[in-house]
């Protein structure tokens, strides 16, 4: 059944996405059932990031530290140059989209890289996976310091005041199971690497349940409503134009860079990545109800863009130069 195989091709985190934002649509969480689905939302998100600090070696990432060469210019590249691409296309969107999906762009540009999906597409194209997973990792990390300041000192206080309270959350919801499952993984690491396909749909089912969350409040707010097919169309452009300028300005700059044929691969795709998985979770303790499902379209696009393009550039980059 050619319908049944093509819709087992597509990756389970976006199908598990698309039948969030579904559910979402026919069945939204209101009233005060909204409290008990943010509150189930906030711990999906703790032990995400708890199982996140158990599954990181701390060798692998005190040895990726030295690599300087590499990690400066990634991390530049991906809280520069992608944040203010962001910032710049929310601007010119402005008066195209409404207001909340072109911030989102800016949103969109402050995210660090994913983690699983650049490894594996770097080991499929002959890059340096080691470089890769720790890139991966430490863009995380700082992520979680450096997305929400980040997106509120461009968008204005106005539009996404950044105070000690959302600190306060971030801290809490993020930064702190991330910390125990660091200090906890010589005792319970071996538990996540021995159950890895069960972590795994852990942390997609967390994501899922963050996005039904957030499109929830944006369903019950009108996002059907305001965002109609000619937006949507000038959506899927943006995301394009982002696409392009991510994937194609990080791999000149690891030519610039002269790097070495297996990092300049994982710079790839570390840098022109977006993390769906850092980025659904923040949305929801950064917005209130109905402004974080406006502001994560332009991220879900973008996710689903990047596995589109990620697939054949690195099977191409894998073939005998």
């Amino acid at each position: 059944m050619p319908i049944a195989a093509a819709f087992g091709r597509i990756d389970p985190l976006v199908r598990l996405l698309g039948l969030a934002i579904l559910l979402a649509s026919v069945l939204p969480v209101t009233g005060a059932a909204r409290d008990v689905a943010q509150a189930v939302a906030n711990g999906a998100v703790f032990l995400l990031f708890l199982l996140n600090g158990l599954r990181l070696p701390r060798a692998e990432v005190l040895r990726g530290i030295g690599n300087v060469r590499f990690l400066l210019p990634l991390v530049a590249w991906c809280f520069g140059a992608m944040a203010l691409a962001g910032w710049g296309l929310s601007l010119v969107l402005a008066g195209w989209l409404p207001p909340l999906v072109a911030l989102g762009f800016l949103y969109l540009g402050t995210l660090p890289s994913t983690v699983q999906s650049a490894t594996a597409y770097s080991s499929l194209a002959g890059g340096n996976v080691a470089a890769s997973v720790v890139a991966a990792a430490m863009l995380n990390i700082l992520g979680v310091f450096l997305t929400a300041p980040l997106f509120s000192l461009l968008a204005g206080s106005e539009a996404a005041a950044f105070d000690l309270a959302a600190l306060k959350k971030i801290a809490l919801i993020l930064l702190l199971p991330f910390v125990i499952g660091q200090v906890a993984q010589g005792r319970f690491g071996h538990l996540v690497r021995e159950h890895r396909m069960l972590t795994t749909w852990m942390d997609r089912t967390a994501i899922a349940i963050a996005v039904y969350v957030a499109f929830s409040g944006a369903v019950e707010e009108g996002l059907w409503q305001r965002v109609g097919p000619a937006d949507w169309a000038v959506l899927l452009g943006a995301v394009c134009v982002l696409l392009g300028f991510a994937f194609g300005g990080v791999w000149l700059l690891g030519g610039a860079l002269r790097l070495a044929r297996g990092d300049r691969i994982a710079l790839l795709f570390s840098g022109g990545q977006k993390s769906i998985a850092m980025g659904a979770p923040l949305a929801t303790v950064l917005f209130g109800a109905g402004t974080a499902g406006l502001v994560l379209l332009p991220v879900l696009v973008y996710h689903l863009l990047q596995l589109v393009l990620s697939a054949p550039l690195a099977a191409r980059l894998s073939r005998p130069r």
